[in-house]
């Protein structure tokens, strides 16, 4: 597709609302004056040669350090390095109960085994449904899949990307058991809507909170609300050691269960024999030495990631053909990424079109997340979980079809969004000019 002028130039009134100090630079002379000609110019994309509109370093700096290196340290003084009554474990949940308030806590290798350990832990198992987003990473639904459990895909909130209370109780059936809320990029569920739908059908409620250190769902920690609490502390995450996680509930009734789940069914404080089955999820101490370390970075992550992702979301609101990604004011997102849609009906361009226009303006993005939902990837389609076999499925336990499985706002989100990083070393001159760029991309582009 070919670049063409907009139809009509800026006055001065919509080209201030931009609000792109990089873009405005030339626009006025120094009388303050309109100037067309200039305004011509700068509003001339990167892309077919005009100035680009992010300028400012995206920045860079520690994330790991002396913190980690004196936990470490300290670590090497101890006679043991497992998990099991060591000094970096206990400092580990302890630090963990600071953010996430639950009676029990147990960590592990991954935040997929987190959610595995739950998944066990509440004792779903064959036959039974386990409702969750399609828009994920599929180590949300593993431990449902090793359990010989159900995933149920419902569809999604058009601009929140999370899961749509009102399509999770219609695909509620008498073999549903439980319903795990992806908290995606660190924007937190509805979880008073969750909460009731659970309580009033008897649902386990699980948070995936793997991509949300540091949210808050109307000022409460996400994975209070929920049974139980699975984050993940893998390289990319808001916190890391490398790879782990930590899983943590309030109840009484699957408190004791999340240490055996993530022991190989060892029950530890009771010495009671194997009375179930379970895997190897154990974190070693070295682990947990700089995962502990990290959790002392968390509030100032979280809070600058959250201050981030608001003013990009507020830079671009009411842009044509633009589709923020809607945080409810009360809680706090912590943007693991951000992501936004857009509107292809309002613009002159595709999505490859407008993200290679970005990318010319100095903007990281890229197009999509995932590349399709979770239900049409090729072991979904053809239910190939075990050698090529689903047993559940054969044994006729379910009628379970992912290639007749449609969530259509789902399928539109991942066909639309634009994905770009935020971090805590950005500062808010390089967001502002992010934020400058999109609005001057999707300004040329509208149709």
């Amino acid at each position: 597709m070919s670049h063409r002028q907009p139809k009509n130039r800026l006055n001065r009134r919509d080209f201030v609302r931009q609000g792109s100090s990089a873009v405005a630079l030339g626009m006025f002379l120094s009388n303050g004056i309109f100037n067309p000609a200039t305004a011509e110019e700068s509003f001339k994309l990167a892309i077919d040669g005009g100035p680009k509109a992010v300028t400012a370093e995206a920045g860079s700096g520690e994330r790991w350090g002396e913190p980690e290196l004196r936990q470490l340290q300290e670590m090497l003084n101890q006679s043991t390095l497992f998990y099991w009554g060591g000094p970096q474990t206990a400092l580990l949940k302890k630090r963990f109960q600071e953010v996430c308030p639950v009676k029990y806590v147990q960590t592990c290798s991954s935040g997929t085994a987190a959610l595995h350990i739950a998944v066990a832990s509440a004792g779903i198992g064959l036959g039974d449904e386990v409702i969750t987003s399609p828009v994920t990473d599929i180590g949300t639904v593993i431990g449902v899949i090793y359990q010989q459990a159900v995933p149920v895909f419902a569809d999604l909130g058009p601009a929140t990307f999370n899961l749509d209370p009102a399509d999770v109780e219609r695909r509620i059936t008498p073999r549903t058991r439980a319903i795990i809320a992806v908290h995606l990029m660190g924007n937190p569920c509805d979880m008073e809507a969750l909460r009731q739908i659970a309580d009033r059908h008897k649902l386990v409620l699980i948070e995936d909170c793997c991509q949300a250190w540091g949210a808050k769902y109307r000022g409460k920690p996400i994975g209070t609300i929920g049974d139980f609490a699975c984050f993940s502390l893998q390289n990319s995450k808001h916190v890391t050691c490398g790879d782990g996680g930590v899983v943590g509930t309030n109840s009484d009734q699957y408190g004791p269960n999340i240490q055996r789940f993530g022991d190989k069914g060892y029950d530890r404080t009771r010495g009671l024999g194997l009375e179930v089955f379970a895997t190897n999820y154990r974190m070693s101490e070295p682990q947990a030495a700089v995962a502990a370390a990290q959790l002392t970075r968390l509030e100032a992550i979280a809070q600058k990631r959250s201050r981030l992702g608001n003013l990009l979301t507020e830079i671009i609101s009411g842009c044509p053909g633009i589709i923020p990604h809607q945080v409810h004011p009360q809680d706090r997102a912590v943007y693991w990424f951000y992501m936004f849609r857009l509107k292809l009906d309002e613009l002159r361009c595709n999505r490859s079109q407008f993200v290679r226009a970005l990318q010319a303006e100095g903007v990281p993005a890229n197009g999509g997340y995932i590349g399709k939902p979770l239900y049409g990837e090729p072991v979904f389609q053809k239910h190939a979980f075990f050698a090529g076999h689903w047993p559940v499925k054969e044994m006729g336990l379910t009628k379970m079809d992912y290639t007749q499985h449609r969530c259509p706002e789902a399928e539109a989100i991942l066909a639309t969004c634009v994905r770009l990083p935020i971090t805590e070393f950005m500062e808010e001159d390089y967001i502002r000019q992010v934020g400058a760029a999109i609005r001057k991309v999707a300004k040329y582009y509208a149709a």
